[in-house]
């Protein structure tokens, strides 16, 4: 990563209020298997097919922080993009996504708030039925234009 160029996502002057995004992301057991070792959670409804067999979801359900994981990427690479930090959320989880499920991510600027450097995102998550699986709003501080190292290091030459 160091010594390698990375360009910035979208700085608050070039986003606009309708800017949108879709993402199509394939929920594969790669994923689910990463996020229950990272966070060392062994909930037999993420996991356990006899368990979860049993319940009303008849299946392994996605744990709905690892959906959200999923559109905090997309915030991070796409809308705005590199050097944006999502400062607040909240988020619904209408109908659970099953294992190897495709889901279409869609965000949406809806606000600018030049004053507080933020923009609102609306983010809707459907399945492959259409049916949502995520509804929420996503307050987000597009990157910073960093400033110049030749503007500063040399201001006592000028």
């Amino acid at each position: 990563m160091l010594g390698k160029k990375r360009k910035l996502g979208m700085t608050l002057k070039d986003i606009q209020i309708g800017e949108t995004y879709t993402a199509i992301k394939v929920i594969e057991d790669k994923e689910l298997l990463l996020y229950l070792g990272l966070t060392n959670d062994a909930n037999p409804l993420y996991i356990q097919h006899d368990y979860a067999s049993q319940t009303p979801y008849k299946a392994p359900i996605v744990p709905s922080v690892l959906l959200f994981g999923m559109v905090s990427s997309i915030v991070s690479m796409h809308l705005p993009g590199p050097g944006s930090h999502i400062t607040q959320h909240e988020m619904a989880f209408p109908k659970p996504v099953l294992h190897q499920t495709e889901v279409r991510f869609n965000l949406e600027v809806i606000a600018i708030d030049e004053k507080d450097h933020t923009v609102s995102i609306n983010v809707t998550g459907y399945d492959v039925d259409g049916d949502k699986v995520i509804i929420g709003k996503l307050q987000v501080c597009p990157p910073y234009k960093p400033n110049s190292l030749t503007a500063t290091s040399l201001k006592n030459f000028f």
